[in-house]
């Protein structure tokens, strides 16, 4: 497993400003839907990814299918998904040479980062960025030089 220590982890919440959120979900009792709040709260720019709600509206953000319809480039993606479906946007991060996967606390998937690590990526696992972001004293993204 990726060994993230906290110097690793604030500096990726202190230079990510675009961040893909895969699994994002329409429903407010969703954790997904509640980092996702945060996170834009924070300043961070969200890109909702989710084949079931592509062309909606999640908190103001359109819905994509996957990270290749996304619009622009992203500095991380934030996955939100059983560990057995992450492969496939692991291997599209890597194939878009997107600097940072980042799995939420639960979805692990060892061989998938060990393929993104290879490749060049950063990876946390285990890890959510809303408990990080307080815990580490992390400034909005507006508040940042």
């Amino acid at each position: 497993m990726p060994s993230n220590t906290p110097d690793q982890m604030r500096d990726i919440l202190t230079t990510v400003r675009t961040i893909a959120l895969v699994g994002a979900s329409e429903k407010t009792s969703r954790p997904s839907h509640e980092v996702m709040e945060y996170l834009q709260a924070h300043g961070y720019r969200i890109l909702p990814v989710n084949p079931r709600l592509a062309g909606q509206t999640v908190l103001g953000e359109t819905v994509y299918a996957d990270l290749n319809s996304l619009p622009e480039p992203v500095d991380m993606v934030d996955l939100f998904l059983a560990p057995e479906r992450t492969d496939a946007i692991i291997d599209q991060a890597i194939d878009f040479n997107i600097p940072v996967v980042w799995l939420q606390i639960g979805v692990i998937n060892e061989e998938g980062a060990a393929r993104a690590e290879a490749a060049g990526l950063t990876v946390v696992m285990d890890h959510c960025p809303k408990q990080e972001i307080p815990r580490l004293g992390i400034p909005r993204v507006s508040q940042r030089p």
